[in-house]
């Protein structure tokens, strides 16, 4: 019944959590320079952003009457709490608001243009990313001062020291055949090549796979070293329980003690991550996408920025804030399949 109650709980503290978030973050960009009035003013002067940086004055010639305009237009002639509950209540979290820089498209209309780009890729990333590192982290354990673990732990370093995007810029030149002379097997950038539509269903499939096979690496590559040795760390500890020796002293095989009892254990740690597979759209990096030029979530977050794009970076916000909430309930969700013995009583 305690776990009824803390889930319920936590599912009830995903409000004030969310509105919380949501608040501070608007009230951050609702009065820092450079929205989108001070940019239609410098449009107006013929002033660009570096002069404006420079101090340069945007208000002269620029009658009161046609900054009130302006102002309304975006809806900054209202007080702060009424233009935060429009667009929580009014606009739907933002999403019927029309973006600054698309005056045609709503924040969700573009969210949605991005959402399958990235739903793909971090799926495809996480999954992975759990396939190839509890496997390895097993048998780093397993193994462990031997052989495979010491060339696989210097695998798992470098990868780690390396930075993503770094990684990515470095087969991109070697493999992507921006040097001549170097190979020329994947493409430059992209989602799908430009004759996608004429090519038939497994051309298709091949044609994606060629475009997402160096971007999901790099992907992986940064919780590559991270889930790799909390799994074998987790694995190592329980193999050193008692629990574990009872297994052995009352005959039961290495195997069995593994496998029937330290393994479902060692998971706990690893549950923790499970949780992000509701926010895996929003996963991809930045720079990743930039240097792939991958049209995802994570590119259009970085423009929204830039261009001081308000309805669209808040309507990222939004949904990023209440697919991580809700991810963490999941996690706990996680470990009780995992371990039904946890209690979350005193939570």
């Amino acid at each position: 019944m305690e776990r009824i109650d803390y889930f319920i709980r936590r599912f009830l503290l995903i409000i004030p959590t969310f509105i919380g978030i949501t608040l501070l973050v608007f009230a951050i960009i609702q009065f820092v320079p450079g929205g989108p009035v001070e940019q239609i003013l410098m449009q107006m002067k013929g002033v660009s952003a570096g002069e404006a940086g420079r101090g340069a004055d945007t208000r002269s010639s620029i009658s009161a009457e046609q900054r009130k305009a302006i102002e309304a237009h975006f809806g900054f002639d209202l007080p702060f709490y009424k233009r935060y509950w429009q667009w929580l209540v009014t606009n739907r979290l933002g999403m019927q608001m029309e973006s600054y820089r698309f005056p045609n498209k709503t924040a969700w209309q573009l969210i949605k243009e991005r959402f399958k780009v990235s739903l793909i890729f971090g799926l495809t990333g996480f999954m992975l990313s759990y396939l190839v590192c509890i496997p390895l982290g097993i048998a780093k354990a397993l193994r462990h001062n031997r052989l495979f673990d010491l060339i696989s732990s210097i695998a798992v370093f470098v990868g780690y020291a390396i930075p993503a995007f770094a990684f990515g810029m470095v087969l991109k030149m070697f493999l992507c055949g921006t040097v001549e002379g170097l190979w020329d097997i994947f493409p430059v950038s992209g989602f799908h090549s430009d004759h996608f539509a004429t090519l038939t269903f497994w051309g298709k499939t091949k044609d994606i796979f060629m475009h997402m096979f160096l971007p999901v690496l790099c992907y992986m590559i940064g919780n590559f070293a991270i889930l790799t040795l909390l799994m074998k760390n987790s694995l190592l500890e329980q193999i050193s329980k008692d629990y574990v020796r009872t297994v052995l002293a009352k005959g039961g095989s290495f195997t069995r003690a593994i496998w029937g009892h330290a393994l479902r254990n060692s998971l706990i740690p690893i549950a923790t991550g499970f949780g992000s597979i509701l926010t895996v759209m929003f996963a991809g990096s930045v720079i990743i996408e930039q240097v792939f030029e991958i049209p995802g979530m994570g590119r259009l977050s970085l423009e929204a920025i830039v261009g001081r794009d308000y309805p669209v970076f808040m309507g990222i916000l939004s949904l990023t804030a209440i697919l991580g909430l809700l991810g963490n309930i999941l996690s706990d969700f996680a470990y009780v399949i995992i371990d039904p013995r946890i209690n979350f009583q005193n939570n």
